[in-house]
């Protein structure tokens, strides 16, 4: 079907949730894709997060493919080899004793909130139930997950949300520590906030977060469906702050683009759920676990994190050298391949212009570029990427 068509018929029969580029994509390898006229993109978006193996990886795909010829799918009521041998991986590579699959972050973080409240109410009884949350989150579009998330423009349309939420601003301690109340059960946040604009708290955030929590007796809820799975550099984000959380959230890269989140918590909290507390058809299913093994032993096992932390850093000198020539970039920062780039412009413009040139960059929050690759790009894509950048914003 013609490219025209294609978005013809696409916008007449589904619902008009994204603002989408009039591009059709229909094959990728590694850092590229390719639309259905043939032209080949440089990807800095992959899926925002999602393909940190690049796409079509041949481990994931070996594994689905297997997987797919043996067992597709049964209800939880049963074991499966792949769910147990997943679970294990997260367990033996986090703080974690427990894992509680799904299909999404935005599932994952509804598990989180319901084995908080559980928790707390097992060992508290009802009074305790709000989740202390950070300005500027993003948490997910279910109505809880939406509650939870601590910007009002998603929030619009949708009132009544769900109650229990608080909101203080990211990384400021004392806000934080005012919030808490008698009916505190936790606090919830992410290591580095993602939709709000690659936001890093001071080195030392989390681990004062932590202190809090311990204080208080207060569950810490991380949230790392974007900067879990290697995006920074370590599996986790957190493993560089000297702390563990009781409860984590993952999802995007999980799956390397299958569906698949995850809950992890200790065991203490753990039990809280217990048969009908919680339950999700399709998580851990045969498929997605066969991919987020593939996913999470390649991780481990072939020098990606170790590729992250070196290409992030090299792709955080040339942004430097970008912002010293441009007037219009206010700041950069990153950790790991996880980069942004504030501008004093809308970035959208840029991002159109870069789309021409042959590379798919993404814009949150109106002025700022954020940059999230596979993590197994090397140098040479990174200097065109910037190449297209300077091109681009010498153009304004």
């Amino acid at each position: 079907m013609p490219m025209e068509e294609l978005i013809r018929q696409a916008d007449r029969v589904i619902m008009g949730t994204y603002k989408r580029f009039p591009l059709v994509l229909v094959k990728g390898s590694g850092t590229r894709v390719w639309d259905s006229a043939g032209n080949e993109y440089l990807d800095l978006v992959a899926g925002i997060a999602v393909c940190g193996l690049g796409h079509s990886h041949p481990a994931v795909i070996e594994a689905v493919r297997k997987q797919v010829e043996t067992l597709t799918h049964v209800s939880n009521l049963y074991y499966t080899e792949p769910q147990a041998r997943m679970a294990q991986l997260l367990v033996d590579n986090s703080f974690a004793d427990r894992v509680f699959f799904c299909n999404s972050g935005a599932e994952a973080n509804e598990a989180a909130i319901k084995l908080a409240r559980k928790f707390s109410h097992t060992r508290s009884g009802d009074g305790k139930y709000e989740l202390i949350t950070m300005r500027n989150s993003f948490h997910g579009r279910t109505l809880a997950a939406l509650a939870a998330t601590g910007q009002e423009r998603f929030h619009q349309g949708f009132e009544p949300l769900p109650e229990g939420f608080r909101y203080v601003p990211f990384g400021d301690l004392s806000a934080l520590e005012e919030a808490v109340n008698a009916r505190t059960c936790g606090v919830l946040l992410e290591p580095i906030q993602g939709e709000g604009g690659v936001i890093i708290p001071p080195a030392d955030y989390l681990a004062k977060v932590r202190d809090i929590c311990n204080r208080h007796r207060l569950l810490m809820i991380l949230d790392e469906v974007q900067t879990g799975m290697g995006r920074t550099g370590t599996l986790f984000a957190y493993e560089n702050t000297g702390i563990k959380p009781d409860i984590l959230t993952l999802a995007k890269a999980l799956g390397n683009g299958f569906p698949v989140g995850a809950m992890l918590a200790t065991q203490e909290v753990a039990q809280a759920f217990v048969p009908g507390s919680h339950a999700s058809t399709f998580g851990g299913n045969p498929l997605a676990m066969a991919a987020a093994i593939a996913t999470v032993e390649t991780i481990l096992n072939n020098g990606v994190l170790e590729n992250c932390l070196e290409m992030g850093g090299y792709f955080l000198g040339l942004l430097a050298g970008l912002m010293n020539r441009h007037g219009i970039i206010k700041a950069i920062r990153g950790r790991g391949l996880m980069l942004a780039m504030e501008l004093t412009i809308n970035g959208e413009e840029i991002v159109g212009r870069c789309l021409k040139k042959g590379l798919l960059i993404n814009c949150t929050n109106g002025n700022i570029l954020r940059f999230v690759p596979p993590l197994i790009i090397g140098a040479a894509d990174i200097d065109q990427a910037v190449q297209i950048l300077d091109e681009v914003i010498s153009e304004q």
